[in-house]
């Protein structure tokens, strides 16, 4: 314990106060709090009340806006006969909620979307002092998230042992490496440029370090999603358990070193299976295809909720019915909605793409003797 926490005893909010009587009763009786302290004796002014870990100070006269209090509830229907809202006598707003706020997956607003690097995206200072570049601007209604992030300087990164209220997350790593630490599976490991992880819903887990000018690309449904300090767990942890679930989901960690190649689902390409769609139940499918010759420029539809491309490596050019051309190069990504029909051509030899399907089985549909460029 630090000398300043040993020096605090408690910490109270104050909150205006016009007429004691009122506001006693309403405080203790309805919401339950307990009256510590009052006083003056002959004309009580000020009252301190404690509760579920807060202390609350109505003072009259205070110069304070009466403020709102959250009461967080395993049953918030037993709560004050159910009400969700209420106005205390002093004017402080009551909101009485759910503690286990159920995780919203808001519908798909589909879109083509292409988003370059050379456009000069604005990076924006996020979490633990990281790099975000947005790569879904209008997150297709709030229902994915798509960061490129990025850390310029090596060494230890300032985060927490942390966990995410979220539907699928991926962390894949571009370029450099990073090195982590997740609940229940074994010691720090390193995460090299071509592997990546998903990070089950809750998992705990750590940023611990990175090399100079580290790249990741993270995907998180939905785009929206709570992200919450653990303040009782030590990682790593003491237990070995990588086929634990967490709300339906493994931990899964793919080694670009171990892969295997196969045909993917478009002509020209071969493709590396990184076990994601089994660790996640069917959720997400992640793929990383490369080009390896022959005919491009096929024409194909997709039946994909959301299917997200980044461009890793090389250059191409992306066709898209009604939707004109896209030179694109590293760096880039691009989202091609359900039924639209697209096409590739231009394709370098050093083309590299990482591919992200919700769900992850879906059906590619080949549209013969048809031509988009």
């Amino acid at each position: 314990m630090t000398a300043l926490a040993e020096n605090i005893q408690a910490v109270e909010v104050r909150l205006p106060c016009t007429d004691l009587k009122e506001d006693l009763p309403f405080y203790t009786k309805t919401l339950g709090f307990r009256l510590d302290t009052i006083f003056p004796a002959d004309d009580p002014a000020v009252a301190v009340l404690s509760g579920y870990g807060l202390r609350i100070r109505l003072e009259r006269g205070a110069p304070e806006a009466p403020g709102t209090l959250r009461l967080l509830c395993r049953k918030p229907e037993t709560v004050a006969n159910g009400e969700r809202i209420l106005i205390a006598p002093n004017g402080t707003r009551i909101e009485i909620v759910d503690v286990n706020v159920p995780l919203e997956m808001p519908e798909t607003k589909h879109a083509f979307v292409v988003r370059r690097l050379k456009d000069n995206t604005p990076w924006v200072i996020g979490r633990a002092g990281m790099h975000y570049r947005d790569l879904i601007p209008d997150r297709l209604g709030g229902s994915i998230i798509a960061s490129h992030i990025r850390i310029p300087d090596a060494g230890p990164v300032p985060d927490m042992v942390h966990y995410h209220t979220v539907g699928f997350q991926l962390i894949f790593c571009y370029k450099g490496w990073v090195r982590l630490v997740y609940e229940d599976q074994g010691p720090p490991f390193i995460l090299k440029a071509g592997d990546c992880v998903i990070q089950p819903p809750e998992i705990r887990h750590r940023v611990l370090e990175s090399s100079e000018h580290l790249q990741v690309i993270e995907i998180g449904v939905p785009a929206e999603h709570v992200t919450t300090i653990e303040h009782e767990m030590d990682l790593p942890t003491s237990v070995l358990n990588p086929d634990k679930y967490f709300s339906g989901q493994t931990f899964c960690r793919h080694e670009v070193e171990k892969a295997v190649w196969a045909p993917w689902r478009l002509e020209g390409f071969e493709f590396r299976e990184t076990g994601i769609g089994k660790a996640t139940a069917g959720v997400a499918s992640v793929q990383v295809a490369r080009a390896v010759g022959g005919a491009y420029g096929q024409v194909t539809s997709h039946h994909s909720d959301i299917l997200f491309t980044f461009v890793m490596e090389g250059a191409m050019t992306l066709h898209g019915e009604g939707q004109g051309g896209h030179a694109l190069t590293a760096g880039d990504a691009y989202v091609i909605p359900p039924h639209l029909r697209t096409s590739l051509s231009d394709c370098s030899e050093d083309l590299e793409l990482l591919e992200v399907s919700l769900p992850a089985v879906f059906e590619t549909i080949f549209h013969a003797n048809e031509s988009l460029s």
